[in-house]
């Protein structure tokens, strides 16, 4: 049978070339916000190694929405300039160019992972954090809670970054919703305890990640696709969960999101998850039947014939994939020979293509 992780998906007028995607993933490597060169060959070498998708890295749309000072940002035309070469050459390799865009929200002013991650001292590289509530992520700092106004601006910052990020030449724009940043955080009621009109019931706590995705959808071009990652689940007691995931991702359908991108957890330091090869598959499957709209899957998933099996079962529309693809860049073209798949190389590469049967 034909392979479906290697069939075309059309979402509105973008058409991806298979249902291999490359996550975002945070590289720490920026100067004020701006990409450089170890962009364009990270995410380049992706494009180039077949998948159907090359997500940028989560993008702040403000500085202060940055988890480091190390993070890439769109909060401005001068960043969207400097992302528009390495949306273009993701393009030319047959690779849609996609833009994550995010705000940190507690979560945020730490160092680089490989200097500990933990909260930046204060200093003039920190920063005061913001949240629904001073209620901090386990030992963080305590943030501070988010006027109306700073709520109100930040819907606003998210809509202007869409703009940017159109300006850059992204076809693809994802809201990220999730890991228990700034808008995961209002809809957790594990950490958001406001009593005005974002907080307490789930409609309230549901209302800035709404208003986000409504605000980036009339930014966004009609024709074009806009995605969200959520966290299905708290993976804690009380918390946030696939049937209030559910409600949320109904809304977002009505309001013009396209797909879901569905990971879990972030918003509890001691959340218990339960680890395993493709755990985070059985959310995708339950907002896709519960919202009827299209998912991706995450977590975990390293194998050509496990990301065909979630695909072909209907399980998820896409898998994105995040540490397999910096393990090898050219996972997609390797899962294709394994799955028997012819994938055209690039004229440079071609000497390279052996072919889907090893020949």
């Amino acid at each position: 049978m034909p392979s479906r992780l290697f069939s075309p998906l059309t979402l509105r007028s973008v058409t991806f070339r298979n249902r291999v995607f490359v996550s975002p993933m945070c590289q720490y490597s920026s100067d004020d916000g701006m990409p450089n060169a170890w962009h364009q060959v990270h995410l380049g070498s992706r494009a180039v190694g077949g998948a159907g998708l090359v997500c940028v890295e989560a993008s702040a749309v403000t500085p202060e929405g940055r988890i480091t000072p190390w993070d890439a940002g769109i909060w401005s035309a001068a960043h969207g300039r400097a992302w528009a070469p390495i949306a273009q050459f993701i393009r030319e390799q047959g690779a849609v160019p996609a833009i994550q865009l995010a705000h940190a929200g507690r979560k945020a002013s730490c160092a680089k992972p490989w200097a500990g991650g933990k909260p930046l001292a204060p200093g003039p590289l920190a920063w005061q954090t913001l949240g629904p509530s001073d209620l901090a992520f386990g030992q963080y700092p305590v943030p501070r809670a988010m006027t109306l106004e700073e709520i109100r601006r930040t819907v606003a910052q998210f809509r202007d970054a869409a703009r940017h990020a159109l300006d850059a030449g992204f076809d693809v724009v994802e809201v990220h919703g999730a890991h228990g940043y700034l808008i995961h955080s209002f809809a957790s009621p594990l950490s958001n305890a406001r009593t005005d009109e974002y907080g307490g019931p789930l409609e309230n706590r549901m209302r800035l990640g709404l208003e986000v995705a409504q605000a980036v959808r009339e930014a966004w071009p009609a024709d074009k696709p806009v995605f969200y990652r959520i966290s299905a689940s708290d993976w804690a007691p009380g918390g946030w969960d696939v049937e209030q995931s559910v409600a949320l991702c109904r809304r977002l359908k009505e309001l013009g999101v396209d797909l879901i991108d569905c990971s879990s957890g972030g918003n509890v330091h001691d959340a218990k998850v339960e680890l395993g090869p493709g755990y985070q598959v059985k959310f995708a499957e339950a907002i896709r039947a519960g919202a009827a709209m299209p998912v991706a899957a995450v977590g975990l998933i390293s194998e050509a014939v496990q990301a065909e099996e979630i695909v072909s079962l209907g399980r998820a529309d896409a898998v994105c994939l995040a540490r397999a693809m910096l393990r090898d860049p050219y996972w997609a073209r390797h899962a294709a020979r394994t799955l028997g798949v012819e994938m055209p190389w690039p004229d440079q590469y071609a000497r390279a293509d052996v072919g889907p049967l090893g020949r």
